[in-house]
């Protein structure tokens, strides 16, 4: 199949690079985001989000003219939905996001075209998305009713990209395709080929849906096991940097590295789609996920616990002490605060602390509005190496070239072991 012209419907951190990967193969891609500013700034070939390269990639894809964002859906060969799953406050998936975007390229599906759902969702959730255009173009057939015959081929392939290195990832790594038929299958990996290095690999739609979710609830999993092990590190009064370097010394071990919690779009969210549609079965990944979720709370308590400690050292009330968190993305390098530990933590310390609190991320410009609210400052790093309790949250590469003399007083959580990373390449 012959695809001149390609939609993708989402541009965030995993459609527009999409976009502008498919673009640079001199494809004729049409963006859509219901946000008009990112429209905007995508048409003056200017990007809204923080990743290598891509403001390079976007700005020579526009001006070639083979790329353009609009918000109103347009007639295109292939549409690629990468929208927001989110999950509702009861841990339920949120598919409000995939139905709306279904529901606004249906007016210009025509037959022959291929629909794709890339963001990650619930089993069943590809399903779904056919029901709803089905519904809205009762005129056209669909797999689950015309079978390999239908008028519009659907699959779900979700994307498998690490956050700052998602442009070299989207073409080397390889990509899951399930469609709803075989046929659908075929035609699904035939557009991934065209920018894919890696193996496009054939699987049906529910399979490619859970695989997905199975990756990051086992990556989860992993990263529960090392974050309870801090917690009883420190009860133990043992380093935990210390015995996991011992520990990984076994050749068939490797514990991943604690942290103040889990963050980001996938990890902290995918794990819930599982447990949501097999909540008895779903035990292991459900307390996975409780740990993960609770260690923001311990790390509070470590920092009550700190400021408890100055006070009576210093005969000084708790509200005369400065707290300094380091980092507010979800991850190191990055400018992405989405589910981000980092970021809960420093509005729950400042809730406790009002007007004591400041903050640095070297990845952001300005603060975000909930920052602004709780009165937390964003500042550079030496003046928050000044504060009385330092807290480690994100182990930015930046922060490695920064130089911290702490003085006597001055109190240091590292939920990164950042600082003994540090000290040891020195």
């Amino acid at each position: 199949m012959t695809f001149g012209t390609i939609s993708v419907v989402g541009l965030g951190y995993i459609g527009l690079p999409t976009a502008a990967v498919f673009a640079s193969r001199k494809r004729t891609v049409i963006g859509v985001d219901v946000n008009r500013r990112t429209v905007e700034t995508i048409n003056r070939g200017d990007v809204h989000i923080v990743e290598p390269d891509l403001d390079m990639l976007v700005h020579a894809a526009v001006t070639e003219g083979y790329l353009k964002a609009t918000v109103v859906p347009e007639p295109a060969d292939a549409f690629l939905i990468a929208v927001p799953t989110p999950f509702k406050a009861d841990h339920e998936p949120d598919l409000s996001y995939i139905e709306a975007a279904s529901r606004a390229i249906a007016a210009v599906l025509k037959k022959g075209d291929l629909v794709v759902l890339e963001s990650t969702s619930p089993v069943g959730a590809t399903e779904q998305m056919a029901a709803w255009l089905a519904e809205v173009r009762p005129d056209l057939t669909f797999p689950q009713t015309a079978g390999p015959d239908s008028d519009i081929r659907i699959a779900h392939c979700p994307e498998r990209v690490l956050p700052g290195h998602v442009l070299r990832e989207l073409v080397n790594n390889d990509r899951v395709i399930g469609g709803m038929t075989p046929r659908c299958s075929d035609v699904a990996a035939s557009l991934y080929k065209l920018v894919v290095k890696g193996e496009c690999i054939i699987t049906d739609v529910r399979t490619a849906e859970l695989c997905k979710l199975t990756e990051n609830s086992f990556r989860d999993v992993n990263i529960a096991f090392a974050n309870e092990l801090s917690i009883i590190c420190d009860k133990l009064d043992v380093d935990v940097w210390e015995l996991i370097r011992l520990a990984n010394r076994h050749p068939r071990v490797n514990v991943l590295q604690p942290g103040p919690g889990v963050g980001g779009h996938c990890i902290a969210v995918d794990p819930w789609f599982i447990v949501s549609q097999a909540p008895d079965e779903a035990r292991l990944i459900r307390t996975a996920r409780e740990v993960n979720d609770s260690k923001p709370v311990w790390v509070c308590g470590k920092v009550e616990l700190l400021v408890d400690e100055l006070a009576q050292r210093t005969a000084k009330a708790r509200h005369e002490f400065k707290i300094a968190c380091f980092g507010l993305a979800f991850k190191a390098n990055i400018d992405d605060l989405r589910e981000s530990p980092a970021l809960g933590i420093t509005l729950e310390i400042a809730a406790r602390y009002p007007g004591q609190v400041m903050a640095v991320e070297p990845h952001i410009d300005s603060a975000p509005a909930a920052l602004v609210e709780a009165g937390v400052d964003l500042v550079d790093f030496s003046t928050a190496a000044s504060a009385d309790v330092l807290v480690f949250l994100v182990d930015h590469a930046v922060f490695d070239d920064e130089s911290l003399l702490l003085h006597g007083y001055q109190r240091v959580l590292d939920t990164r072991g950042s600082m003994a990373v540090s000290a040891s390449r020195k």
